[in-house]
C-alpha cells in the first residue's frame, strides 16, 4: 500500500470517502475506477453479487480503521446499502 495513504490522520471529507470507495469498488469488479459513480446501484448498475459487497465492506474497514479505531460496516446494515451513495452516506455518518 503506498506510504502517502497513511500519512493523513485528519477527517476525511465526503470526496475522498467516494473516492476510496469507487477505488476500491473498481478492484474487486475489474473495472475502471471512472465507471463508478455515486448513483450507482450496486446491483443494477455495477452487477456487484453479495460477495463482492462483503469484499468492499472489508477493504473500506481495513482502510478507515487506521484512521477511526474501531470503524466497522455492521452486517445487519448491509442490506440497506444499496447504491455507491448509500455506503459513502454510511461511512460518513460511521465516522
Amino acid at each position: 500500500m503506498p506510504a502517502e495513504t497513511h500519512v493523513q490522520q485528519g477527517p476525511i471529507d465526503r470526496s475522498e470517502i467516494l473516492q476510496l470507495v469507487q477505488d476500491r469498488l473498481a478492484d474487486i469488479l475489474e473495472i475502471e475506477p471512472a465507471q463508478v459513480s455515486e448513483g450507482d446501484s450496486f446491483a443494477e448498475d455495477l452487477h456487484a453479487d453479495s460477495l463482492a459487497l462483503i469484499e468492499l465492506v472489508e477493504a473500506l474497514e481495513e482502510e478507515l480503521g487506521e484512521r477511526s479505531v474501531g470503524f466497522r460496516i455492521e452486517d445487519d446494515d448491509l442490506e440497506d446499502l444499496k447504491t455507491v451513495r448509500d455506503a459513502v452516506d454510511y461511512v460518513i455518518a460511521r465516522l
